[in-house]
């Protein structure tokens, strides 16, 4: 199994959702299949299909979430240093072709969203910074072609 690294708040988030899965989601899903159930005739109940559909996907869900959480290890943030880009860093760089400067947080796969600017761990960018220091050339391969990126600073 696979270790998910992350925040505190990202384990809590992951935690809040499984409850709401279980126990909002989930009986409103038994009590759509009862209902449905109720109707009759089940060979011909497209509402029952759908239920019964609805309800496979919402455990398979359920069991993901579950398969995460046990592989969840606490990054100790206090720990994190500013040395080198890692996860849980805020890095900004230069694309050395434009000019053009971004700024993300290197984080789990799970809490990535790039709207918010934070770069999941297995994204190739992510991948390419990783370990770098101010001042260091990343050469990152995209599916465009190879881009590079100078490290202009590493924070929390």
């Amino acid at each position: 199994m696979a270790v998910t690294y992350m925040t505190e708040e990202g384990y809590k988030k992951l935690m809040d959702e499984l409850n709401e899965l279980e126990t909002v989601q989930r009986p409103a899903i038994s009590k759509q299949i009862a209902e449905a159930r109720d109707k009759g005739d089940l060979s011909e109940n497209a509402e029952y299909d759908a239920a019964k559909e609805a309800q496979g996907m919402l455990e398979m869900k359920i069991a993901q979430l579950k398969d995460t959480i046990a592989s969840v290890r606490l990054i100790d943030e206090s720990k994190i240093s500013t040395d080198e880009v890692q996860i849980l860093t805020r890095v900004k760089i230069k694309n050395v072709k434009n000019g053009q400067i971004m700024s993300y947080m290197i984080v789990s796969e799970s809490e990535a969203n790039f709207k918010e600017g934070k770069l999941s761990v297995t994204t190739p960018i992510a991948k390419g910074l990783l370990g770098k220091k101010v001042g260091d050339i990343a050469e990152v391969s995209v599916p465009s072609g190879k881009m590079q990126f100078e490290i202009l600073e590493i924070s929390l």
